[in-house]
C-alpha cells in the first residue's frame, strides 16, 4: 500500500488538456474523487498563448495541475510537421509550467512520453536511460519537447522548491483518441482502416512500415489510476515510467484489431514507410512498487474501445 504525501481531497484541480484522451479519461476518473475540476477548453483559452495562460492561471489559482494538453499524432503527422509539433508543444509546456510557477501552484503533473528515451535505449528501458543516447529521427521534434517540459518540472524543483513531477506513459489508446487514419496514432489509426475497409468490402488493407517493431500499450482509464496515484503518493525530480508490461508486435497488432473488427481481407505491410524505434517497452518497476498495474488486456481494451465506435 502506498504512502500518501499529499492529500487531492478539496482541491482545486485544473487538467490542462481536457479535451484530450488523456484529459477527458482523467476528467471521467477524478468524478470519483472529493476536487473542484476547473474548466479552461481549447475553445475558452489557447495554452500557446502565453499571457492568456498566464492571466487564467493567476485569476483561477488551481492548487494542482494536470500537464495533459499537446499536440500529437502518428509517425505520418510526426514526419510531416514536425517544426509546428516542436513549436506548439514547447509553448504550451512552457506556459502552464511557468505560469503555475507564477501562480504559486505547488503540485503539477507533467504527461510526457516514451519517445523521450533514445531510440536504441536497451529494453526494459528504465528512466535513468534518458540523455544517453540519440532520439528516433520520426518523432524527435516531439520528444524534444517533451524532454523539455520534464526538465522544467526538475529545474523548477531545485530552484523554486516546487513539488512538480514528471510522468512518462507508453503508447496510449482509448474511447477519447483521435480516430484519425491519416493523423491519429497507430491504435485509432489501424481501427478506422480496418472498419472502413470492412464497410467497403475492400479485399485488403495497406499498413506503414514492416509489421516488426514491438511496442507496449497502456488503455488511459488504467493511465489516468496512475496519475492519480503519483500525484498524491511520488515526489521526486526523476521522471516515473508508466507501461502495461505487455508487449506486441506492430504485425500482431494488426492482426488482432482486424479480428476484432471483424475484417476479413490481407493486410499489406509497405516497408518503403519507416517503421519508426525498433522497440519501445518501458521498466515500469517503480510505479509497480507503489502499488499500481495495468488491469486491462490489450484485447479487451480493444475491445472495448471498438465496441464504443460501433456505438
Amino acid at each position: 500500500m502506498h504512502k500518501k504525501l499529499y492529500s487531492l481531497q478539496g482541491k482545486r484541480v485544473w487538467i490542462a488538456g481536457q479535451t484530450g484522451l488523456v484529459g477527458r479519461s482523467l476528467t471521467d476518473e477524478l468524478q470519483n474523487h472529493d476536487v473542484l475540476l476547473l474548466s479552461a477548453p481549447h475553445s475558452a483559452l489557447d495554452l500557446t498563448q502565453q499571457q492568456a495562460t498566464f492571466d487564467w492561471l493567476a485569476a483561477h489559482k488551481p492548487d494542482v495541475v494536470f500537464m495533459a494538453a499537446g499536440r500529437v499524432g502518428g509517425i505520418g503527422a510526426n514526419v510531416e510537421y514536425p517544426a509546428d509539433f516542436i513549436r506548439d508543444n514547447l509553448s504550451m509546456t512552457l506556459n502552464v509550467i511557468d505560469g503555475a510557477h507564477k501562480a504559486g501552484v505547488d503540485r503539477l503533473v507533467f504527461l510526457g512520453s516514451s519517445c523521450i528515451y533514445p531510440r536504441d535505449a536497451t529494453n526494459p528501458i528504465g528512466e535513468d536511460a534518458l540523455l544517453t543516447g540519440a532520439l528516433e529521427p520520426t518523432n524527435e521534434a516531439y520528444a524534444i519537447a517533451k524532454i523539455a517540459g520534464l526538465k522544467l518540472c526538475e529545474h523548477y524543483r531545485a530552484q523554486y522548491g516546487r513539488n512538480y513531477i514528471s510522468v512518462m506513459p507508453t503508447n496510449l489508446y482509448g474511447g477519447y483518441d483521435n480516430f484519425d487514419k491519416d493523423g491519429g496514432h497507430v491504435i485509432p489509426a489501424m481501427m478506422i482502416k480496418f472498419m472502413e475497409a470492412k464497410k467497403a468490402g475492400a479485399d485488403k488493407v495497406t499498413l506503414w512500415g514492416t509489421g516488426a517493431p514491438l511496442r507496449e500499450f497502456l488503455y488511459a482509464p488504467d493511465l489516468v489510476r496512475a496519475l492519480v496515484l503519483v500525484a498524491q503518493a511520488y515526489d521526486d525530480a526523476a521522471p516515473i515510467n508508466v507501461g502495461s508490461g505487455e508487449e506486441v508486435s506492430i504485425y500482431d497488432l494488426a492482426h488482432l484489431i482486424a479480428r476484432v473488427t471483424g475484417f476479413e481481407g490481407d493486410i499489406v505491410f509497405d516497408d518503403s514507410k519507416p517503421d519508426g524505434t525498433p522497440r519501445k517497452f518501458l521498466d515500469s518497476s517503480k510505479i509497480n512498487s507503489l502499488g499500481w498495474r495495468a488491469q486491462t488486456k490489450l484485447e479487451a481494451g480493444l475491445r472495448e474501445v471498438y465496441g464504443g465506435l460501433k456505438g
